[in-house]
């Protein structure tokens, strides 16, 4: 007689499944295959939340880029009214809807303090002309030369 029990039905069903159950030279092969099916099934759902993170990045890219677009757009339709604003003829035009006029010629001080050239006020323009702040050479009026004297002139504090 054997020194063990025989087992009959769910009990030896169940000490089956065990590994000391088993033939001396034969291991439990379920272990082995649980292991086996939960690495897999592991992989496959790491690869899944891989998968739908790349997904979201690539849509969240693709949103950015969309975003750097317009918003590249906008800078250069803000450019564009910049440069349209700073144009000399839209200065001119909005100085004028101010009611500021040309200036006169300029006077200098000197560092010692004397006064260099001779300052003349800024004339009033017409009502009805419309001048250009800077003349074309041919647009330009023709004065006689000045006499230019032979003696040297100075200024005082100097």
């Amino acid at each position: 007689m054997s020194s063990k029990p025989e087992l009959k039905g769910r009990a030896a069903r169940l000490a089956r499944l065990l590994p000391g159950a088993a033939a001396p030279g034969q291991a439990a092969r379920t272990p082995f295959v649980l292991l086996v099916v939960l690495l897999l099934g592991g992989g496959l759902i790491g690869l899944l939340v891989l998968n739908s993170a790349l997904s979201e990045g690539a849509f969240k890219l693709d949103d950015l880029q969309k975003d750097t677009k317009s918003l590249t757009d906008e800078e250069q339709a803000l450019q564009r009214d910049v440069d349209a604003y700073s144009a000399p003829q839209a200065l001119q035009r909005r100085a004028r809807e101010l009611g500021m006029v040309p200036g006169g010629d300029p006077a200098f001080l000197a560092p010692d303090g004397t006064v260099r050239g001779v300052p003349s006020p800024a004339a009033a323009e017409p009502a009805g002309g419309s001048r250009p702040l800077v003349l074309a050479p041919e647009a330009m009026p023709t004065y006689p030369a000045p006499a230019v004297s032979t003696t040297p002139t100075t200024t005082p504090g100097r």
